[in-house]
């Protein structure tokens, strides 16, 4: 198996890292991936951690041109709809997440449980605190919009999301569900970047056979 970068910033260094790890060859590292060799790309997986703006210019070159594809980079959902047609299109497999963290999807999972027995009861308003380092783009985070949006079709609600950007935070995502006489809360925190880069690898091992455009939670889930 062969893996391609695209975007060597922190992610992809630790990508490197653990493509290293596992004895799984990378086959090149690109800040421009629509220039990339498409010989090489032909047998190779792309992860994909740069940014929104790049991805939404090169997502046509990555389905176009890559064997699969994983992407990691947030902030086009609003496009999501045209990029997984176009991957259709093309026939190139593709999983993509707002967060690769096993330890976040297993999140997601149980933010779910516990959102549907809310939906029944009533009696409770959530919100969500999402924490991040200051070079982060975003805000909300994208894992931040994916947890409210499973809470919102499970309670038909809006929750509502506070974001902080400082200092080095890797990501701190926390769920609160406040009621008259209580309070429930769920929090994930990530010590590093390496659970991100870990679950993409893993993802990009999954697309092995794979057909279509998967949420990585599904594969994982699945």
């Amino acid at each position: 198996m062969k893996v391609v970068i695209s975007g060597y910033g922190k992610m992809g260094r630790m990508v490197e890292k653990v493509l290293l790890e596992k004895n799984i060859e990378c086959a090149g590292k690109s800040e421009d991936i629509s220039a990339f060799d498409k010989d090489i790309a032909r047998e190779s997986v792309c992860i994909d951690f740069t940014v929104p703006e790049a991805f939404r210019a090169n997502y046509r070159f990555l389905a176009e041109n890559f064997k699969a594809v994983v992407v990691g980079t947030t902030g086009w959902n609003d496009i999501r709809d045209e990029v997984t047609a176009y991957f259709e299109k093309c026939g190139t497999p593709m999983i993509y997440a707002s967060n690769f963290s096993i330890g976040v999807n297993i999140f997601f999972a149980v933010a779910d449980f516990i959102s549907s027995l809310m939906g029944k009861t009533g009696g409770y308003s959530p919100y969500i605190v999402e924490k991040h380092h200051c070079h982060k783009l975003d805000a909300p985070s994208g894992t931040a919009k994916s947890i409210a949006a499973i809470i919102d079709g499970n309670m038909g609600v809006r929750t509502d999301i506070q974001s902080v950007r400082c200092g080095e935070i890797p990501g701190i995502h926390t769920i609160g569900f406040e009621g008259t006489a209580d309070r429930i809360t769920l929090t994930h925190e990530a010590f590093s970047r390496e659970g991100f880069a870990r679950g993409a690898v893993e993802a990009a091992v999954r697309t092995e056979n794979l057909k279509g455009v998967h949420e990585f939670r599904e594969i994982v889930f699945g």
